[in-house]
């Protein structure tokens, strides 16, 4: 298992124990992971990533009005969300400057 799958999977876990509890920063913390696991992302899974990213962050909420587990699955789906718009900020910004610097 490389870094990246680390950081990632340990900011996954951030992403469910945050619906649970309270967690200083989280968002900065998830965004600041899904951007270093964003920058060596594979160009076949890229648009792929890119539209989870928008899915989630769009349709994060549709759960909220579920009883009881509601709020918990809007919050774990958002802060995925969040780390996802990371990655996907990532794989744009390294996709520009490769365009540039070609």
């Amino acid at each position: 298992m490389n870094w990246t799958k680390i950081v990632l999977l340990a900011a996954l876990a951030l992403a469910v124990l945050a619906a649970f509890v309270t967690v200083p920063y989280v968002a900065l913390i998830l965004a600041v992971a899904g951007v270093v696991t964003g920058w060596t992302v594979e160009a076949e899974i890229q648009v792929r990533v890119i539209v989870s990213a928008l899915a989630l962050s769009r349709f994060a909420g549709i759960f909220d009005s579920l009883p009881t587990a509601g709020h918990y699955l809007t919050s774990m789906l958002g802060n995925v969300g969040t780390a996802l718009s990371g990655v996907a900020v990532a794989i744009i910004l390294h996709n520009i400057l490769r365009r540039v610097t070609k």
